[in-house]
């Protein structure tokens, strides 16, 4: 079990160049067409990379996500997404198989919509903080009287952002600031299929006793379709808030299986959106414990099962 607590945080390939290196992942051109996502075990909170990671965290996102590309073609049949393989190109020596097997998936090079579409079901976080002040979420007018974590009632809400570089902060933008930058041709259908995912999202992990209370989604173009194609990491604790649907209580904040747990620390601290905090190691397990709980949860696989060779 000596594996699980192999903690990676920068990854470097001889065989293939890195062309990008994001919070959590590294890109590296396999050919003209396709990625080879790597994913560390490096963690963010506020947009801030912390200097230790989370072990296996890497292996985790990518096997979640894997999961989640296999399952949601079967929700909607006629999505598309950049998910290739979780195989190993062909010129990547067998010496480097062990660092990179389970946190590596290869896929789809496409042109990139440069916006991160949120979709939110429950009222928490940032969004609870301005309705508290100003009756509103991302600046739109929501109705009165509603309590923290309480589900929206008009139904999941779609509030993008700007998608920052590394080391840069990610901005609220209107509806109409999104379509602007990919385009209304593009915009109505990232919103839809944004909002689709998650509702469909939300009620498979209802069953499972997982809430989603809200997601991230990024879309790519392929160009020489012209369709909109599911990219990135999707679904994982990284990208969503998870809450235990047995703990669940409207009026007050949920306990998570997600990075809730070190933004709580972070914020207790006084390190809020500070760089070069290293984490303790109790920060350290109790995310790791959360974000595998998930897994689980999710997928209906053990862990240990899931990351034997």
């Amino acid at each position: 079990m000596a594996e699980l607590d192999t903690v990676v945080t920068k990854t470097s390939l001889e065989a293939l160049p890195k062309i990008a290196e994001g919070k959590v992942r590294d890109l590296y051109e396999v050919d003209s067409k396709t990625l080879l996502f790597v994913a560390s075990d490096r963690i963010s909170a506020y947009d801030v990379i912390m200097e230790n990671g989370v072990p296996s965290k890497g292996k985790l996102l990518t096997l979640l996500s894997a999961h989640w590309f296999k399952l949601l073609p079967t929700l909607i049949p006629d999505l598309r997404t950049h998910f290739l393989t979780l195989s190993l190109p062909s010129s990547i020596p067998g010496s480097e198989h062990v660092k990179l097997q389970k946190r590596s998936m290869q896929v789809r090079r496409l042109k990139i919509f440069p916006i991160e579409a949120i979709v939110r079901g429950y009222i928490t976080g940032s969004a609870w903080k301005e309705y508290q002040r100003s009756g509103t979420v991302h600046k739109m007018p929501i109705v009165a009287g509603l309590k923290e974590s309480e589900a929206f009632p008009q139904g999941a809400i779609y509030t993008p952002s700007t998608k920052a570089e590394a080391g840069q902060n990610d901005e609220n933008i209107s509806i109409a600031e999104a379509a602007e930058i990919v385009g209304p041709k593009y915009a109505q259908k990232i919103e839809d299929l944004a909002i689709k995912l998650y509702t469909l999202a939300r009620d498979y992990a209802a069953e499972r006793g997982i809430i989603i209370a809200d997601s991230k989604f990024e879309f790519g173009l392929d160009e020489e379709s012209d369709e909109v194609v599911l990219v990135d990491e999707v679904l994982t604790p990284d990208s969503s808030r998870f809450w235990p649907a047995d703990k669940y209580e409207i009026g007050r904040e949920q306990m998570s299986y997600d990075k809730q747990y070190l933004r709580d620390w972070l914020t207790s601290e006084g390190l809020k959106g500070k760089q070069g905090v290293k984490m303790p190691e109790e920060v350290v397990n109790k995310t790791a414990e959360k974000y595998r709980e998930a897994f689980e949860k999710l997928t209906g696989q053990k862990w240990v099962d899931a990351v034997k060779t």
